[in-house]
């Protein structure tokens, strides 16, 4: 990885003379294209149809490799998307920079590109698909004859906001997928089990509806590229994330690393509850906080939510429908089996599932993981003159 960044590092110094040179893509309302690094950027008015045209990403007959500029990063604890699994690269133009934030999104220059790969194990052979990394590096790319790449998604910072952009893998390239797309698959979960899968690539519109974090603007924004999710080392490296990209000069602000915030890694020796709430955070949080699309439930799953009733802890639901499975309370102290919040993810029925969007499988080691935190709570939901309430929990 040190080596690639030091050749963009001195990249970046060879460019410094032209910089003043370079214009933003929105800026650029001709729809030219502007390229830096071998990589393309284009306006609003005209993307490509085909993923190769950015410069992203390199194929070989034997090999999808990032392009010189465009660096890979992990969270600690990743969105769950039907076991598949997910090369993450930010891009950013030479010379510019990230601005940290400690609680929400980064700030990110216009020209930025954040790709998101979604890939399996080919023969899907058991323990390979739910296994969190059977894959080489992001710096050494994916073997082609190890994983079939499914699509590559696109945010796109343009001047006015981001831009997101479904590319579906067809060959040796991804083709433009406004309308989204399915492709059918078979998985092998278990020995001798093979699971029909429908894997569902979005809209673009439905990219929304997961990142648009806050309602009341509609405005997109990365959900990953966040303080609490990117403070580790990436994989195989001792190297810290955050403190790389500072060092590199692709992020400004960041403090002393012993103040940043860190979730938990799931497959870590962390506290239960931290592993649980870090998952709840990355695969509910973006929906369930007070100012996401699903606000108006009052229940916040992110992680800046301390108020037990609020995590759901006695909470009935507002307006749930279907979706309570007959349940009474979001989440009932001790028994996850009675908690509305574990059936809607055990559950493949669309009009009950959560998240919504985004899985058609279920997630048995996520369900095992916030079930057991939930048999772990003390209290429990008692009624009193008509209204729920939480004992020994402290709220």
């Amino acid at each position: 990885m040190n080596g690639r960044r030091l050749s963009a590092a001195c990249l970046r110094g060879m460019l410094a003379g032209v910089l003043t040179l370079m214009v933003s893509a929105c800026d650029d309302q001709s729809g030219q294209q502007i390229g830096t690094q071998g990589v393309q950027f284009f306006a609003a008015d005209a993307y490509p149809q085909h993923l190769s045209e950015w410069g992203l990403i390199e194929v070989s007959d034997t090999r999808l490799q990032l392009a010189a500029g465009v660096e890979p990063y992990d969270l600690n604890t990743p969105l769950f998307t039907d076991y598949a699994q997910k090369l993450r690269a930010i891009y950013l133009p030479p010379g510019s920079a990230a601005t940290y934030r400690a609680d929400q999104a980064f700030e990110f220059p216009v020209g930025t590109i954040l790709s998101k790969t979604f890939f399996y194990a080919k023969g899907n052979a058991p323990g390979l698909v739910k296994a969190s990394y059977n894959w080489q590096s992001g710096q050494s790319g994916l073997d082609r004859e190890e994983v079939e790449v499914l699509e590559t998604r696109l945010l796109v910072r343009q001047a006015d906001g981001w831009d997101a952009l479904p590319y579906v893998w067809e060959g040796d390239d991804a083709r433009l997928r406004i309308a989204g797309s399915l492709v059918r698959l078979e998985l092998s979960l278990e020995p001798g089990e093979s699971v029909s899968l429908p894997y569902i690539v979005p809209t673009r519109n439905e990219c929304a509806a997961c990142h648009a974090t806050d309602h009341s603007s509609g405005a997109l924004q990365p959900i990953g590229p966040q303080a609490r999710h990117l403070n580790r080392a990436y994989l195989g490296s001792g190297s810290n994330q955050l403190t790389e990209m500072a060092a590199d000069g692709r992020l400004n602000g960041l403090p002393e690393l012993a103040t940043v915030p860190a979730n938990a890694d799931i497959e870590s020796d962390a506290p239960l509850p931290e592993r649980a709430r870090a998952y709840l955070d990355i695969n509910c949080g973006h929906c369930h906080n007070p100012s996401g699309a699903a606000d108006t439930s009052g229940l916040h799953l992110d992680m800046a939510t301390e108020s037990t009733r609020a995590l759901g802890v006695c909470k009935p639901p507002i307006a749930a429908g279907q979706g309570t499975g007959g349940r009474a309370y979001s989440i009932v102290p001790g028994d996850p089996d009675d908690s509305i919040i574990v059936f809607r993810m055990e559950t493949n029925d669309p009009g009950a599932r959560m998240p919504e969007l985004g899985r058609s499988l279920h997630h048995a080691e996520g369900i095992e993981l916030v079930g057991d935190w939930i048999a772990g709570l003390g209290g429990e939901c008692v009624k009193r003159g008509g209204a729920s309430l939480t004992q020994a929990t402290g709220d």
